[in-house]
């Protein structure tokens, strides 16, 4: 029986939404297929979030617990994840496709002599190693892809996947680890972050994504507004980011950030292949433009054609009626 194994990422001192997709498809590929799904996880207070990876089925968990671990660094993650490749023995690794995990996948799969496949949509093991759908050139193509070899990475994208309750009573394993100062190589001086309460577009359940259209600030109240109505993350095409009127951090596309949300809403958006290829893999997309024959009507599952300034107000009333 071989070992599946799911990394749990640690972010701002919650779990990763996006890890526990990647392990509640793991569960399911072990249980069909005889395998055992394991997990680990990295922090500075690692054995604090065991009760919330438990929830989804793994049935041992390993912890690697430091004070280093406080804030990423590649050093240190890349020592403690391979500590524990040696201890598991996994034949699969899979990764949530976050920022930290492109850091390092790379570098890990050559420390371990390990096929790599990196950022796909979907991957199902076959013999000798996994099979993957994987987006490229601007997600216009969906790639068949295939790793094989005693040990396969692969990190895929948020929202690929639905979280799956399933409660075991996991074993737990502390690794022990430790590093000294001469092995950091390079030290971290100052974590710079968006400015403002701004949810996690990566983490986010609903995004409200403002285009060209937003023109000025009554435009940029609507579209906060509705995000606050809905619980929902801000994004922004390539466009108004350029402009300044809103943080480059917020950015969907091709250049900016890519994200997979339950829920998307396109407002005044076009629709250029590189903004699609940002928010394609979203669950819902509704599309806002008084342009009939804007690109974005083609991925959206609902359109309402219409002037944004005349459309959101009594959107957001009838989805404050419904909320109440």
């Amino acid at each position: 029986m071989s070992t599946i194994l799911t990394h749990i990422a640690i972010s701002d001192g919650k779990i990763k939404r996006s890890s526990l997709e990647v392990l509640s498809h793991c569960k399911k590929l072990a249980e069909s297929g005889g395998h055992s799904v394991e997990a680990v996880i990295i922090d500075e207070k690692a054995s604090s979030y065991v009760d919330g990876v438990k929830k989804y089925g793994a049935s041992k968990i390993y912890t690697v617990e430091d004070p280093v671990f406080k804030n990423h660094m590649n050093t240190p993650l890349l020592k403690a994840l391979a500590n524990v490749m040696e201890t598991a023995n996994p034949s699969v690794f899979a990764f949530a496709s976050t920022e930290g995990t492109k850091d390092i996948l790379g570098a890990l799969a050559a420390n371990q002599g390990a096929a790599v496949l990196p950022d796909v949509s979907s991957f199902e093991l076959a013999d000798g190693g996994i099979t993957a759908k994987r987006p490229v050139m601007a997600a216009k193509i969906v790639a068949n892809t295939e790793a094989k070899g005693d040990k396969v990475l692969v990190s895929v994208r948020s929202g690929s996947y639905d979280l799956i309750e399933n409660k075991t009573d996991a074993e737990v394993v502390n690794i022990d680890f430790s590093m000294n100062d001469s092995e950091l190589k390079a030290t971290l001086k100052e974590i710079i972050s968006a400015s403002g309460d701004t949810i996690d577009l990566n983490e986010a359940e609903a995004i409200v994504a403002a285009g060209r259209g937003v023109k000025d600030e009554e435009g940029q109240n609507l579209i906060s507004e509705l995000a606050s109505v809905l619980n929902a993350g801000i994004g922004a095409s390539r466009a108004l980011t350029e402009a300044g009127v809103y943080d480059p951090s917020l950015q969907i596309g091709q250049t900016g950030k890519v994200v997979s949300p339950q829920l998307y809403i396109a407002v005044g958006i076009s629709g250029a292949i590189q903004h699609v290829a940002g928010m394609a893999n979203s669950k819902v997309i509704v599309a806002i433009n008084k342009d009939p024959d804007a690109p974005i009507f083609e991925v959206a599952d609902y359109g309402i054609v219409g002037d944004l300034y005349k459309v959101l107000p009594p959107f957001i009333e009838e989805i404050k009626k419904i909320k109440n």
